[in-house]
C-alpha cells in the first residue's frame, strides 16, 4: 500500500482573537476570511489531544495557499515567543510585487518591521528582496520580492 502527497491543504495558525486577526490580515493586506467556524467535541479533543476543546476557526485563501486561523476558547491558551533560530519557529512568507510600495505601505497602516527590507546580492536569489514583520500576535511574516525579469516575478 503506498500514498503521494498532491499538495499543501492548508497551514494552521493558532491566535488570541479571531475577529482581530482578520481585522489585521485585511487592514494590512486586503485578505478577506472566509466564514468563522464553531467546532467543539470528544473527537477534537482526542484529535488535537486537549481536553474539553472549543474553538472558532477560518480560513485566508492567498492564491492557491489556504491558512487557517484557529482561537481556542477551551482550554485557555498561553503566548510563547520563540527566536528565529528556536527549534519549531516559524514564518509566512507572501510574495509581493514591488518590496518599495509593499514596505512603505504596511509601514503607512502600522506594520512594525525587523529591519528594512534586506537585498540579496549573490547567486540564484540575487536582486530578490525580503522583510520581516510581526502581526498582532507575535505571529512572524515575510514580505519577498523576486528581482523584476525573474521568471518567479509575478508581475
Amino acid at each position: 500500500m503506498s500514498f503521494q502527497v498532491q499538495g499543501l491543504h492548508h497551514i494552521g495558525l493558532t491566535v488570541r482573537d479571531i475577529k482581530k486577526s482578520f481585522e489585521w490580515y485585511s487592514h494590512m493586506f486586503g485578505l478577506q476570511p472566509g466564514p468563522l467556524n464553531q467546532a467543539s467535541g470528544e473527537g477534537l479533543s482526542k484529535g488535537v489531544q486537549l481536553p474539553d476543546v472549543s474553538l472558532t476557526f477560518s480560513f485566508l485563501d492567498i492564491g492557491t495557499t489556504r491558512i487557517e486561523f484557529l482561537q481556542y476558547h477551551s482550554p485557555e491558551g498561553r503566548d510563547f515567543v520563540l527566536r528565529n533560530c528556536d527549534v519549531g519557529a516559524t514564518h509566512i512568507c507572501l510574495q509581493v510585487d514591488n518590496m518599495e510600495s509593499a514596505y512603505s505601505t504596511l509601514e503607512q497602516r502600522g506594520a512594525v518591521f525587523n529591519a528594512p527590507p534586506v537585498t540579496l546580492t549573490e547567486g540564484d536569489l540575487a536582486g530578490s528582496q525580503w522583510a520581516y514583520l510581526r502581526d498582532p500576535d507575535g505571529i512572524q511574516l515575510e514580505i519577498w520580492a523576486w528581482p523584476e525579469g525573474h521568471p518567479n516575478h509575478l508581475g
